[in-house]
């Protein structure tokens, strides 16, 4: 402890002193939130020190490129080039189905848009670019980190609308020393901002406290290509579970730059999911990369490796003279003037004191070398062995393999490889997973409901289009009661009853399967999800959580030979299953319910989609409505068919027989009253001859006058005749009408008969 008195510590930070700076205590100022930022960054300073010599190992264009470095063998590169992409090789698809398989209009609705938004967002987000590199952090440093944030503008009100997913460097993320994710308090983010950025995001907050900020250049990220000359700070932004609350804080800054309550209400609280971990220290959240692993033979490698290259420049054809001799001097001399690689002579004068061979050139002996480069290679080749067995890394994975090996073998390992690298493939799933749900929850409760529309391209209905369209069906419904009740009144009507019961029995029957087609329509309607249930319902998180279910499509790239062998493996079980199923709910249609779960149940290993399995249920309420409907009885059909085909006789006979005495009633009409107009015209004659006597003149105008009224008397009649004969002509057409359709009624009972005959047979068949 320290001697200083208890209080405000002044100067350093005195954490043990007060309450501000303890870490026990929730932080209540900047200099709170930056100790407890340090203190983290403390807690993975080993582990940051390790990832800079990774990344330098594994792709530096400064080291690599150049010539004075010591010979290596890039083992660390090769491997991670291999494990990146088998955990990880295509985007994740998001998928958003009902917990529980009932088939409620608005749940199905509802996760169709959520799954069709979440799509989208997903495409917007480049999301295939973040996972790559959250992939290759997981392969390397056995973590990676990602973070989600909701964005909007425009000049209109929700003009623009986003979820962004960002990656976080390892440098950039920080959490509370905790010894698992559960345990974790708070989680940081860092942006680095220039000042005119800063201005623009904290001058209404904290005002002018933005300009306190480290600005410098990044000169390590500018060495690498990664950053410019700008001078960038640091801003964290924090959230704290425990208090509830965002802040917005920076190195170098007294006050706390932003504070607010989250504007996001997340499930999990956090902007982003739990980091995608490799190996992890015990009982710590510090990682430790799969390279420490094997870095003893890693430098084993490299050493082997030099000396293979020093022991190589080694391997040259060097010998021995005689300097003595000027003839045999200078021919060798000539030999070795030709550039040749590989070779060097050296004369020796005093060739008796160097052994006096009679040889005239003594080679220098080598084997010994390529004997011990030999065996050099043969260690180098075992601790890569070595490597691959601590790494899992199978042949087939490596894309190498031994011809003399059986197919099972091959096998074998290839199934050993992918379980070492399951649990790696199982993070970056469930990280896809928990993105899809962060997407989902930020846009059900900030977009609009316009834009959610746009977003999944819905046809949903909203409440008023069904309410006019149920609207339109009662007005329809009830123009038909009033129509039905005008021609029950009519004693027209009711006489033609009478005289007919079986069409005004038959009509009655039209009138009332139409009452009860417009009342099934209006359920129907009723029945159907709106678009406000479905956004209704997204806004409830409570009730969201409890009925979808979210998933995403697998991320690990599917070998084609093995997808091919799958597929027609389905399509086999499939093949010999449905006929089975098919003949039972034939024999009873209440068995539709089962069949359908059989039929999911083994379709779950071959994963189809939501499609497949919606089309499941359809069939299964297609077969149950079928099943309700009274099966026909063969023998019944035949003699309704027999007794419709009377019916439709005599109906034939009662028309023509009416036709022909309505045709020859109007020909006795139109006699009797030709003969009529004859009398008249006679006797109108007659009383002009008779009043002939009282003047010619009266008699001239009494002539005109009978002749005109004859012509209009005639024209009259002519004009009866043609509409008589035109009714007459349209009788004809209608006997005609009427013919053609007895004649297709026929042809339709006669199918019908067959087709029952083929029913009661099809029924039948499984029972015999």
């Amino acid at each position: 402890m320290s001697d200083k008195p208890a209080g405000k510590p002044t100067g350093e930070d005195m954490r043990q002193e007060d309450d501000e700076y303890n870490p026990a205590v929730e932080p209540k100022s900047a200099k709170a939130w930056i100790n407890m930022l340090e203190e983290s960054e403390k807690a993975f300073e080993q582990w940051q020190d390790h990832c800079d010599k990774i990344e330098k190992q594994y792709a530096s264009l400064e080291r690599l490129s150049s010539m004075a470095r010591d010979k290596e063998f890039q083992m660390f590169w090769a491997n991670a080039e291999v494990i990146k992409p088998s955990i990880y090789a295509k985007p994740p698809v998001p998928v958003v189905v009902p917990k529980f398989k009932d088939r409620r209009p608005v749940y199905q609705a509802a996760s169709e848009v959520v799954e069709r938004c979440a799509v989208v967002a997903f495409d917007l987000a480049y999301i295939d670019d973040l996972m790559l590199l959250v992939r290759d952090d997981l392969a390397m440093l056995s973590r990676g980190v990602a973070w989600c944030r909701y964005e909007s503008g425009g000049n209109a009100r929700h003009d623009h609308e986003k979820v962004c997913i960002d990656f976080k460097n390892r440098r950039d993320f920080l959490h509370s020393i905790s010894r698992n994710w559960r345990e974790v308090t708070w989680v940081a983010a860092a942006s680095y901002l220039t000042r005119a950025q800063a201005r623009k995001r904290f001058r209404k907050s904290s005002g002018d406290e933005y300009q306190n900020a480290e600005y410098e250049v990044d000169k390590d990220g500018k060495n690498v290509g990664g950053a410019d000359n700008r001078q960038r700070a640091k801003f964290w932004e924090i959230w704290h579970r425990g208090e509830k609350r965002v802040v917005w804080i920076a190195k170098g800054c007294d006050k706390i730059l932003d504070e607010d309550e989250p504007h996001l209400d997340l499930a999990s609280f956090f902007p982003c999911p739990k980091p995608v971990y490799g190996t992890v220290q015990p009982g710590s959240l510090v990682p430790v990369p799969d390279v420490l692993q094997y870095r003893d033979q890693l430098e084993e490698i490299n050493v082997l490796t030099g000396r293979i290259h020093a022991l190589s420049d080694a391997l040259e054809a060097k010998g021995f003279y005689p300097a003595g001799g000027a003839e045999l001097s200078d021919a060798i001399q000539n030999a070795i003037n030709i550039k040749t690689p590989g070779r060097l002579l050296v004369p020796i004068s005093n060739w008796a004191a160097f052994g006096g061979s009679k040889e005239v050139i003594i080679w220098l002996p080598i084997d010994m070398i390529a004997t011990t480069i030999t065996a050099l290679v043969a260690l180098r080749k075992q601790v890569i062995e070595d490597i691959y067995q601590i790494m899992g890394l199978a042949d087939i994975m490596r894309g190498s393999t031994n011809p003399n090996e059986t197919l099972g073998a091959q096998e074998l390992k290839s199934e050993y490889g992918s379980k070492r690298i399951k649990d790696k493939q199982a993070e970056m799933v469930r990280l896809a997973r928990d993105l899809v749900e962060i997407a989902v929850e930020i846009i059900c409760q900030k977009f609009d409901p316009v834009t959610i529309i746009e977003m999944s391209q819905t046809e949903l209905p909203t409440q008023e289009m069904v309410q006019q369209k149920i609207t339109e069906v009662v007005r329809q419904l009830q123009q038909q009661q009033q129509q039905v009740q005008m021609l029950t009144q009519n004693p027209q009507v009711q006489q033609l009853a009478q005289q007919n019961p079986e069409m005004a029995q038959q009509a009655m029957q039209q009138a009332q399967k139409a009452q009860e087609t417009g009342m099934a329509t209006i359920n129907q309607l009723r029945e159907k999800p709106t678009i406000e249930q479905v956004i209704h319902f997204l806004r409830d998180n409570r009730a969201k959580s409890f009925v979808l279910d979210i998933e995403t499509d697998s991320t690990i790239q599917t070998d084609e030979n093995a997808e091919k062998q799958r597929r027609a493996e389905f399509v086999g079980v499939l093949g010999q299953l449905l006929p089975q199923l098919s003949m039972m709910i034939s024999a009873e249609p209440s068995t539709a319910s089962f069949c359908g779960e059989l039929l999911k149940f083994a379709m779950a290993p071959y994963r189809a989609g939501r499609s497949m399995d919606g089309t499941i249920d359809e069939l299964v309420e297609q077969m149950k409505q079928k099943g309700a409907q009274p099966k026909p009885d063969p023998e019944q059909a035949k003699l309704q068919l027999m007794k419709e085909i009377e019916m439709a006789k005599v109906e034939q006979s009662k028309q023509s027989d009416l036709m022909k005495a309505k045709t020859a009633k109007d020909e006795l009409s139109m006699k009797d009253r030709h003969k009529q107009w004859e009398l008249e015209n006679d006797r109108r004659i007659e009383l002009a001859k008779l009043q002939a006597s009282q003047g010619d003149e009266q008699y001239k105008m009494l002539i005109q006058n009978e002749k005109r009224m004859q012509n209009r008397e005639a024209h009259q009649a002519h004009m009866i005749e043609r509409t008589q004969d035109m009714q007459l002509n349209a009788q004809k057409a209608d006997t005609a009408k009427q013919a053609a359709i007895n004649r297709q009624n026929d042809m339709n009972a006669r199918a019908t008969e067959r087709q029952a005959a083929q029913q009661f047979k099809m029924t039948q068949a499984p029972r015999g």
